[in-house]
């Protein structure tokens, strides 16, 4: 399986300044695959640490932090010498006492090493009191499989390198196709072993076994790592979420969890989620003015999943709905094609995503993206529908913005819009898995989910 995420990971290699990368991801979005797949490619040697399932090891930063040491016990567990060729992965840090601070003196006193760490309780050792090693670490986002490497999973690179050359004749003629597969993609989205089961095998009651069992999977993990007395809110937000975007205004509602729910009062179950990287939010921004977080309005919001053929088996969706554009299926299919197109964004780290409603109207723009000094509206549609009368009417009132529409309609340009067939998304707009350092947020409600077996 191809994933993007290892070309940046080959430029952290290359970067003279490289600190020791922290991979951040949700449960079984496949870190532990992708390290030690370029571990395998990119050196000639490397040592794999899993902190949950080595106890030998949890006392190895417990003492100090002389790197001396560390190395040396390293080589020992290992039995490897450990140079500059050499790739140390510490997978599940968090289960190691004072692991995530010990990456802080790898980076100052022995920067030659090359280090990888993920686990997906970070932030449990963020709020241990412990010194958290800013400016000291990059991170890395893994998402699940975008459609552009679900195509590459299944065999179709091919479509992808045409998507990229953005010869629109050519890729209007293959319009059919391209719809097939994107279809295939709102189902079994972008988990790795949900996609690797649809590209061996093609058996969609397969596919869906391994979504739920992930989905149940997720759910233990609310009452084994979150607060006690949060888990019943996180559960009822985490189940609200299909019915939250099958409304025409997908703007979350509490009283949609529960008649008379207020903010105070899941709030921090909301942030538990986004944390955990379960769920992505989206605020709604007043203004189209640069930068567009100073008009942020963080009352209003939508929540979009992870990933789109995880909330396909929530929502249970059936399988020939899906593949046949079943007119039952009608209402719901703006939602999923709205949570396809945010899910490939959310891969440019360049982006920042937002929405935009009118104060006293119905007018909505399903996204409002900023790119560097470059303000987009984004109007979403399920099919081949072109009326885009908010988008028509904010580009009125906006006369400096260009509006773009992502539809199953090909490729046109007009003076004040530009329609890109929804299956191009990333072709326009995809920027895989940057990486950056950013520092930690000091109002993280609660630790995201533990991780166990494979990722």
């Amino acid at each position: 399986m191809k994933r993007y995420a290892l070309n940046e990971l080959y430029k952290w290699k290359a970067n003279k300044d490289r600190k020791p990368l922290i991979m951040l991801g949700a449960r079984q979005v496949g870190k532990t695959w992708l390290m030690q797949e370029f571990a395998k490619e990119a050196y000639k040697k490397h040592i794999y640490v899993n902190f949950e399932d080595n106890d030998k090891l949890h006392e190895l930063f417990e003492n100090d932090f002389n790197i001396s040491r560390i190395i040396a016990s390293l080589q020992w567990f290992s039995d490897t010498t450990i140079d500059e060729e050499t790739l140390i992965i510490f997978d599940e840090i968090q289960e190691a006492p004072r692991g995530i601070t010990a990456l802080k003196y790898f980076q100052e006193k022995a920067p030659q090493y090359h280090v990888i760490a993920a686990g997906s309780l970070l932030g449990i050792a963020m709020h241990r009191n412990e010194s958290f090693p800013v400016g000291k670490v990059d991170f890395m986002h893994l998402y699940p499989l975008t459609f552009f490497e679900f195509l590459d999973a299944i065999g179709e690179n091919k479509m992808v390198n045409l998507l990229q050359s953005k010869d629109w004749q050519m890729i209007t003629m293959f319009r059919n196709k391209f719809e097939e597969r994107l279809r295939q993609y709102y189902f079994v989205g972008g988990m790795p072993s949900a996609v690797l089961s649809f590209a061996t095998g093609n058996d969609p009651n397969k596919v869906r076994t391994i979504q739920k069992n992930i989905l149940e999977a997720y759910e233990r993990d609310f009452s084994k790592h979150a607060p006690a007395n949060e888990v019943p809110r996180i559960r009822m937000v985490w189940h609200s979420i299909p019915a939250q975007l099958s409304k025409e205004n997908r703007k979350f509602i509490y009283g949609m969890i529960k008649e008379g729910a207020r903010a105070k009062d899941f709030e921090l179950a909301i942030e538990w989620l986004k944390d955990a990287g379960l769920i992505h939010k989206v605020i709604r921004c007043k203004k189209p003015q640069l930068p567009l977080a100073a008009y942020e309005d963080f009352s209003a919001f939508k929540i979009f999943m992870s990933d789109i053929g995880l909330m396909s088996a929530m929502s249970n969706i059936p399988v020939q709905s899906m593949v046949d554009g079943n007119s039952l299926f009608s209402d719901f299919k703006g939602a999923m094609t709205e949570q396809y197109v945010l899910q490939q964004l959310k891969t440019n780290q360049s982006l920042s995503i937002y929405y935009w409603s009118a104060e006293n109207s119905r007018g909505e723009i399903d996204f409002l993206v900023q790119q560097e000094d470059r303000i987009i509206p984004i109007e979403v549609k399920a099919e081949e529908n072109l009326k885009a009368k908010s988008l028509r009417a904010f580009i009125e009132r906006n006369p400096c913005l260009h509006g773009v529409r992502m539809s199953m309609s090909p490729y046109r340009e007009q003076d004040w819009i530009t329609n890109y067939p929804l299956y191009s998304v990333l072709a326009e707009f995809g920027q895989e898995h940057i990486i950056t350092t950013p520092q930690p947020s000091s109002q993280t409600a609660s630790p995201p989910l533990g991780e166990t077996g494979e990722r």
